[in-house]
């Protein structure tokens, strides 16, 4: 097998609620993770060495993604590589589609993307499951970008349940001109909260129904995200694009994750390009997309 392609999606926080600061660093979370039709591609090819390069789908190199193990295609191409005792000898190609540092997990989408074009390579015949524990270890988000769906996540994020979720909603992207540093916007939030005692997070039970049975208008209502405060305090801009969301109808704007993109749930196909072409007018973002959700995680092209 001399090369094969794979496609990861973009993920909107539906809701999430933030905890404390552990004395790791860390924060547990709850939230509800939504897949949406914004997609990565990573080509994996047989090679002499490890290499990765990334582009826009315009072709247009994007110098600023890093290209070591830092970049989290990389990690987990080497955690593979070392969990099944090969070397990893692959040249890994990411047509970047998901904004970077977006807060919609395009670099944890690269990783699971990396995970299944790699195990398809190396032909290692790996569970879901076996790939899943890798990828937990990579990144709180990564587990849920190989699933895909909606589902609940807990812990950091990375402990996945499965969640029912009716019908198709359709979303508006409105994305932003530079990125925000997710440690960043955790310590903003840190800031603004003070000394609160907070509760364990958990995601609204409304969210929750709105979710089962399909119900567009109540899940516009009640999305929320704890994280959207510090990431508007850090970037102001994004309460502009948020108003002018809200002015064109959408059932519910929310920044997604830690920013700074941020994501309008619409009625309708038509309803979305309406929202689109409004923020598009305004300028108050970069570039606006199309999307509908709940989709599959990291799968094969030409796979089910």
């Amino acid at each position: 097998m001399g090369s094969v392609t794979v496609r990861a999606p973009a993920k909107v926080n539906l809701g999430l609620t933030v905890g404390g600061q552990g004395a790791d660093g860390f924060h547990d979370v709850a939230t509800a993770y939504h897949a949406i039709s914004l997609h990565d591609q990573l080509v994996a090819a047989t090679a002499d060495e490890l290499s990765v390069s990334v582009t826009t789908a315009d072709g247009v190199p994007l110098d600023d993604v890093p290209q070591d193990s830092s970049n989290l295609a990389v990690a987990a191409a080497l955690a593979l590589a070392e969990h099944v005792g090969v070397d990893p000898l692959v040249q890994l190609h990411i047509t970047k589609r998901i904004p970077v540092a977006g807060g919609m997990a395009g670099g944890s989408a690269d990783a699971a993307a990396a995970l299944v074009a790699c195990d398809a390579l190396w032909q290692t015949g790996l569970s879901r499951a076996e790939l899943q524990e890798i990828a937990a270890r990579l990144g709180s988000d990564v587990p849920f970008s190989l699933v895909g769906g909606t589902a609940l996540g807990t812990g950091r994020g990375q402990v996945l349940t499965p969640v029912l979720a009716r019908g198709r909603f359709e979303w508006v992207v409105a994305i932003a001109e530079e990125g925000l540093s997710t440690p960043a916007v955790y310590a903003e939030c840190d800031r603004l909260r003070g000394d609160q005692v907070l509760p364990e997070p958990r995601v609204p039970d409304n969210l929750m129904a709105a979710l089962r049975t399909g119900d567009a208008t109540a899940l516009g209502a009640v999305l929320h995200n704890d994280l959207q405060e510090a990431a508007c305090s850090l970037r102001p801009a994004l309460r502009q694009t948020l108003e002018t969301g809200e002015a064109a109808g959408a059932l519910g704007g929310i920044v997604s994750g830690s920013g700074p993109s941020v994501v309008f749930l619409a009625r309708s196909p038509e309803h979305a390009l309406d929202i689109a072409v409004a923020l598009s007018a305004t300028g108050t973002c970069k570039s606006v997309r199309r999307a509908h959700g709940p989709v599959s995680g990291a799968r094969l092209l030409g796979e089910a």
